[in-house]
């Protein structure tokens, strides 16, 4: 880890002792999504909980995705039911495959309790794809348009599809 990024995680780590959360969340805001996984690293399980709260729902589930299996399943054990499904709704589908796919059983079970009927089906299917085939990559979430459409038509579809 370099200079920088230890400084910052001692930042962080003393903000998050201190209870200052107003600061920490403007203080994550600076820090690049790909490098807050290491400075879950070395904070404990309650510390891990509180850092993660304190992010941006969309933000965190993309730190999330960024997490080691390891650091991802530490997590989702501190996680009340609620906030775990807050975070697997925001993951890309093929990165819920692929959490999946790292977990124990365990977990797993938890993972697939905490999605919907539909998700739970759409990874199943993906989840039979071997691991070295174009499938086991692909991602179930695209919007289609066509090369004819307006600017205002394509909007209009992706508005309407919300990916």
């Amino acid at each position: 880890m370099n200079e920088e990024m230890e400084q910052i995680k001692e930042e962080v780590i003393e903000l998050l002792k201190n209870k200052r959360y107003s600061n920490l969340n403007k203080y994550m805001d600076e820090i690049n999504n790909q490098d807050i996984p290491i400075i879950f690293e070395e904070l404990s399980s309650e510390e891990m909980v509180r850092l993660f709260r304190v992010l941006p729902k969309d933000e965190a589930a993309e730190v999330f995705s960024y997490m080691e299996p390891d650091l991802q399943e530490k997590l989702i054990n501190c996680l009340t039911d609620k906030e775990l499904k807050s975070v697997l709704d925001e993951l890309f589908m093929d990165d819920t495959v692929d959490l999946v796919e790292e977990m124990p059983s365990n977990v797993v079970k938890r993972i697939l309790k905490s999605v919907n009927k539909e998700d739970r089906e759409t990874i199943n299917e993906l989840l039979k794809y071997p691991s070295d085939s174009a499938g086991s990559i692909m991602t179930t979430e695209f919007i289609d348009l066509k090369v004819n459409m307006t600017v205002e038509k394509a909007f209009e579809k992706i508005r309407k599809i919300g990916l």
